[in-house]
């Protein structure tokens, strides 16, 4: 065994095959040692969307490759191996199996403790790898499944703060370039795009924007989007579409963390704090720079995972299981996988119709 504890993580929650395996730091970043991601995009293209059978059977195809992969890449010896970490959810349940067996597998076969990882909880901790981070912080959770303002108190300590009413960020962005013919995964589509437009064309709608506290909520958002796009004649049309919807989600986002801002500092008494952006939607270049001005405006200090760690990838699965590791949380054998597995368990369900706000 090495001095340093060295965890090989696996992710396989939607559609991207990735395993990992980073080094803990004495000067408290993890070395990543070696992060290997197989994405599914040629898969799914045509059907503008996952398909879970499809993503599922790629998994099992690819997951022992990019395994033995990741294990060269990194040089290290399955003998130094000090955890096996895995996501169990939420995801697709087809998905979710495919790398959970995998890693209790290899955990069994080397004698190492086995970590079950919250997904979430690895985009709320992507950052670590790259930069110092101490609790508590203040999380903007933005992807493909999850839209979320966070408290993050300590690990696995969570207090929501706002959440989607309906539909996710990311969704919205590959819903939208799927409605304007841009091609998947939208959120890169959309926001190239909206660089050829005007983003003062389209005047559209900023649900429950000044109410609700930072609870968001894109599906009305959507709808607008869909009706323009019946009109739309030319390509610039479209993209005059695609760069109001970018300003818009700007805009929406400037005022709903305002109001996080507000939450999290009556939350832990402080005049300001580190301000974590997170998930596939940190990516976006315009949220990006919108967030660093309105952080440095409000005394926050804005924190991104690096651009290749914004995605669903492994090594932010084995940083959290690295923090388990240190704490001793190990997890039997038979934990199962969890499609829905909320960060803060006692947050009340606000989904689908008939939510009161």
């Amino acid at each position: 065994m090495t001095e340093n504890a060295i965890i090989l993580g696996i992710e396989t929650s939607c559609d991207e095959t990735s395993v990992s395996i980073i080094e803990d730091n004495p000067d408290g970043i993890p070395k990543i040692l070696s992060n290997i991601i197989s994405s599914q995009v040629e898969v799914h293209q045509e059907f503008g969307g996952v398909v879970p059978e499809l993503a599922a059977r790629s998994h099992v195809e690819k997951i022992d490759q990019i395994a033995k992969k990741a294990i060269v890449e990194s040089g290290i010896n399955l003998k130094n191996v000090s955890a096996i970490a895995a996501t169990y959810g939420p995801g697709l349940i087809v998905c979710l199996s495919v790398g959970l067996s995998f890693a209790k597998a290899m955990a069994a076969t080397l004698k190492v403790p086995f970590i079950g990882v919250n997904h979430l909880e690895g985009h709320a901790l992507s950052p670590k790898l790259n930069s110092k981070l101490d609790y508590p912080y203040l999380l903007l959770l933005i992807s493909g499944g999850h839209s979320q303002y966070l408290s993050v108190n300590n690990l696995g300590e969570y207090q929501r703060l706002g959440t989607t009413i309906d539909d996710a960020l990311g969704e919205a962005f590959d819903k939208t370039a799927k409605m304007l013919d841009l091609g998947y995964p939208g959120g890169p589509s959309v926001e190239k795009a909206s660089k050829l437009g005007d983003k003062n064309f389209f005047t559209l709608p900023e649900p429950i924007v000044n109410k609700a506290g930072c609870n968001l909520s894109f599906a009305g958002l959507k709808t607008a989007i869909l009706r323009i796009t019946k009109k739309i004649e030319t390509d610039q049309e479209k993209f005059d579409l695609a760069a109001s919807f970018q300003k818009t989600i700007e805009d929406i986002l400037t005022i709903k963390t305002k109001v996080a801002f507000d939450e999290f500092k009556k939350l832990n008494s402080e005049k300001s704090g580190s301000f974590v952006i997170a998930g596939g939607v940190a990516a976006n270049k315009g949220i990006r720079k919108k967030l660093i001005e309105l952080s440095n405006k409000y005394n926050f200090n804005p924190i991104f995972p690096d651009l290749k760690l914004c995605g669903d990838n492994a090594a932010m699965i084995a940083m959290v299981g690295l923090e388990k590791f240190k704490n001793k949380q190990f997890d039997s054998l038979d934990l199962p996988a969890s499609p829905r597995l909320p960060l803060d368990k006692n947050a009340k369900f606000l989904k689908g119709a008939g939510v009161v706000l």
